[in-house]
């Protein structure tokens, strides 16, 4: 049946955040630290490795450009923020602050992770024509084993991402007829491209070398695929 893989990949995230965040509760704050530097530099290596992957850097600046303005019009940044409030007054009694902040920087930086790459995209894809999870089941294993360390830096706002996954993959494997001439290797090799650059921006925030608003970047996903189809 279609849709078995995004089911099994959103249930993975949230069962690895679940497991994050037990490890967590026994990790002292300096270990939670240096864990979480590692990490970081890790997330700016699979970013960097993915960014690589454009055939016209151009496309991508421009994309970052275009992306960017209109995120700052939209202010997603500040309504994911908001969102983040929201989750958090509803989970820590009323309260906000630091831990809303927290959520919503765990489920922007989980969904950019999890629903980047060639795997969500083309596994969706099969899963869709062919009705053959196997890439996305694949894929289900990485994001589990990604959301427990995430999860235990980050806290309960990587479970959130598993929403954004289970839209965005579902939704790719509901249109997937429509969506797999559209999506050439050119328009995939760029998407990745930029969607990498924005898992750095990640890493750079974890790091706290400089605060980039990624969540107004995000358009950028969608417009670096429009051009790249047409110029790529």
């Amino acid at each position: 049946m279609s849709g078995m893989g995004t089911i099994a990949n959103a249930a993975a995230i949230v069962g690895g955040t679940l497991i994050g965040l037990l490890l967590k509760r026994g990790l002292p704050e300096k270990w939670q630290q240096t864990i979480m530097q590692g990490v970081a530099l890790c997330i700016f290596v699979i970013g960097l490795q993915m960014a690589v992957k454009t055939g016209n850097i151009v496309i991508v600046v421009v994309s970052l450009v275009i992306g960017s303005i209109i995120g700052e019009a939209l202010d997603i940044d500040g309504n994911l923020q908001r969102f983040g409030d929201w989750v958090g007054a509803k989970l820590y009694s009323g309260k906000s602050g630091g831990a809303a902040s927290k959520i919503a920087e765990g489920f922007v930086s989980a969904t950019l992770i999890f629903c980047i790459g060639a795997m969500a995209v083309v596994g969706s894809l099969q899963d869709g024509l062919k009705q053959d999870p196997t890439i996305l089941y694949a894929k289900s294993t990485l994001d589990c084993i990604i959301s427990v360390i995430l999860a235990a830096n980050m806290g309960i706002g990587v479970a959130l991402s598993a929403v954004s996954v289970f839209l965005y993959q579902g939704g790719i494997t509901v249109l997937a007829g429509f969506l797999q001439p559209v999506m050439t290797e050119a328009v995939l090799n760029e998407v990745t491209s930029c969607g990498g650059v924005l898992i750095m921006a990640i890493a750079i925030n974890s790091l706290k070398l400089l605060q980039i608003r990624i969540g107004n970047q995000l358009p950028s996903v969608l417009v670096v695929g429009i051009i790249a189809y047409y110029f790529a």
